[in-house]
């Protein structure tokens, strides 16, 4: 289990409503909700009978079930005043891995994985606020990717580990998201802790997300009905494209590059590929399955080669939005990040700005050198290749696009899962 730390945030400010105008006040930011009747955030996660003039604080328990691994998020408020602004004090963060998906066979064990979080939960936010406090997971590509059946069997599970803990269990509490709101809270996060509006790019490991506020008529003219997004936040209507990709994460684009996504015979069956060191022979497991994976011993390897067996995992899958052929600027996160880290493009303790022809760059040499890399990682040429060919051949944007390669905004950890909670306490109108 990764260890959680308390992170020291800069305040986000809940807005009132006679307040709602203004956006940024001494520096911090401003985050327009409308707060319902005299309890506060709807009188969930605050004490109703708490004197008028006495700080009230809020919590709010998210988890995040990814392809990979469960993150819990626990969010701390605080409310001076009713009169005053609740502000965002800290966040707690911890993973398990592997993801929920791995206990397809066994859902017992994918509660228990829950169950262990929640211990955290439980130590973080004191006793006297458990029953007010709203416990919520959204499972996301893993559960996705799982026959109906076995996803159900895990969310079942989940939803009776909840039931037996003190928190309080909102109604549909345990569900599994779809990429569309996944990309929309996203955008809420980084609305919140920036005050304006940027391109996302997401990479997981079992699906890959794109969002940003289209400029152009013509990307939404141009763009499937299903990619445009309408919903009403800072009461204001914004008009988002947004898609995400099932199946083209980092770790599914692995297997579907190798042939061996969806296949049989697992058995016995070796899937081999060019873009792996030719003495490679490893199992991998995903989503609970294991696959027996190898270089090619007698064939060749190499960034060409690789890239034209991952262009058929992109060509004619991604949607290339008209605008982003232009000159812009997207934030990238997740495996994005990671392998600009494991590769050197960037410093992991800072990200930083690339460009896509960076990664281009990087992706050659790592291919042509593997030996010299392998050590970071066997997949790693291939990795780099899929992330060139996504940005270049997928989505269509051009070699000097900026990408701004981060895993903090403002010291708070970027993820929907903010979005969610401030979704959930604020109940934005997204629909």
């Amino acid at each position: 289990m990764r260890r959680g730390k308390k992170k020291t945030l800069p305040k986000i400010i809940l807005q009132l409503p006679l307040l709602k105008k203004e956006i940024l006040m001494g520096g911090r930011v401003v985050v327009v909700v409308v707060v319902g009747g005299g309890g506060g955030w709807g009188g969930v996660g605050m004490d109703p009978s708490s004197p008028v003039n006495t700080i009230r604080v809020f919590y709010g328990v998210m988890f995040d079930a990814g392809s990979t691994g469960t993150r819990i998020h626990i969010y701390k408020f605080i409310q001076k005043d009713p009169v005053e602004l609740p502000v965002l004090d800290n966040e707690l963060y911890h993973a398990v891995k592997p993801g929920l998906s791995a206990y397809k066979d066994n859902p017992e064990e994918g509660g228990n994985s829950v169950r262990q979080l929640l211990k955290i939960a439980k130590k973080t936010v004191p006793e006297d606020s458990w029953r007010r406090t709203p416990v919520i997971l959204k499972a996301t590509a893993g559960l996705r990717l799982l026959p109906e059946d076995k996803a159900n069997a895990l969310l079942k599970e989940v939803r009776e580990v909840f039931d037996e803990s003190p928190f309080f269990v909102p109604n549909n509490s345990v569900t599994i998201m779809n990429g569309k709101n996944e990309g929309r809270l996203f955008f809420i996060c980084l609305s919140l802790i920036r005050a304006r509006t940027v391109g996302i790019l997401d990479l997981g490991g079992g699906s890959t997300q794109i969002t940003f506020l289209p400029k152009s008529k013509k990307t939404v003219q141009s763009a499937p009905s299903n990619y445009i997004a309408r919903f009403n936040l800072f009461n204001n209507t914004y008009q988002l494209y947004t898609h995400s990709y099932l199946g083209n994460g980092l770790f599914a684009a692995r297997l579907a590059t190798l042939g061996a996504l969806g296949a049989d015979g697992l058995d016995w069956k070796v899937f081999t590929s060019s873009c792996l060191p030719k003495k490679f022979r490893e199992e991998v497991t995903f989503g609970g399955t294991t696959y027996k994976v190898s270089g090619i011993p007698d064939g060749y390897a190499g960034y060409k080669l690789c890239y034209y067996e991952v262009m058929k995992v992109i060509k004619g899958i991604v949607h290339q939005p008209y605008e982003v052929k232009g000159s812009s600027v997207f934030y990238a996160f997740s495996y994005y990040f990671d392998r600009a880290v494991e590769s050197g493009l960037i410093d992991g303790s800072r990200g930083g700005a690339i460009e896509v022809r960076d990664f281009k760059k990087r992706a050659k040499e790592v291919c042509n050198k593997m030996t010299k890399y392998r050590a970071i990682s066997p997949f790693l040429c291939m990795d780099m290749t899929y992330i060139t060919c996504l940005l270049k051949e997928g989505f269509g944007f051009k070699d000097s696009t900026v990408l701004q390669l981060a895993k903090k905004v403002n010291n708070v950890e970027t993820s929907w899962a903010l979005g969610a909670t401030f979704d959930y306490f604020r109940n934005l109108n997204i629909h």
